[in-house]
């Protein structure tokens, strides 16, 4: 699948923003881009019942986009994106984010309904999830390109860190 104008994958040596690395509004602008050129993520969409399915979009040595599909009940788990500041745009259907904080045992609820954009810096740690009754497809950019995902459990005193997932290895 060619990518979105917007998306277009860039030469090496020349950098379509003025650092490596992107702001969390600048990924905002990208997945909003993204999410609009319907006709081009569409016809890759699939859903899987086993769990959440997930295509790159884009990969460019500044940031990377990536489309995931969720069924009714999936989620990610409480996890971070390593470092790397991101953004997601719902495209169709709704999820809902928790938030945490692994000095907190707080948790915070908001929903991502279709069209809404959340946008996020390196120490973002969330659960995404579709509590809704129909499928839900989103986009989502980082910056930089993940390398790890450090995945969360929660406890009665805030997160414990159970796992780290190194890209190329366990996605």
């Amino acid at each position: 699948m060619k990518p979105p104008s917007a998306l277009r994958q860039v030469e090496p040596g020349t950098t379509p923003f003025p650092s490596r690395q992107l702001s969390p509004t600048q990924l905002a602008r990208l997945v909003r881009a993204t999410a609009a050129a319907r006709d081009q993520w569409q016809p890759v969409v699939r859903f899987t019942p086993r769990r959440r399915w997930f295509h790159r979009l884009a990969l460019t040595d500044e940031y990377e986009t990536w489309l995931l599909t969720w069924l009714p009940g999936q989620r990610t788990g409480f996890h971070d994106h390593g470092g790397a500041s991101g953004a997601f745009a719902v495209a169709r259907g709704d999820l809902r984010e928790t938030l945490a904080s692994p000095v907190s045992s707080r948790l915070r609820h908001r929903t991502a309904r279709n069209g809404t954009l959340t946008s996020f810096g390196g120490q973002h740690v969330h659960d995404v999830g579709n509590i809704g009754h129909v499928p839900a497809v989103s986009v989502h950019a980082y910056s930089p390109p993940l390398s790890a995902m450090r995945r969360y459990e929660t406890t009665g005193s805030g997160l414990t860190l159970v796992r780290t997932d190194q890209v190329e290895v366990d996605w």
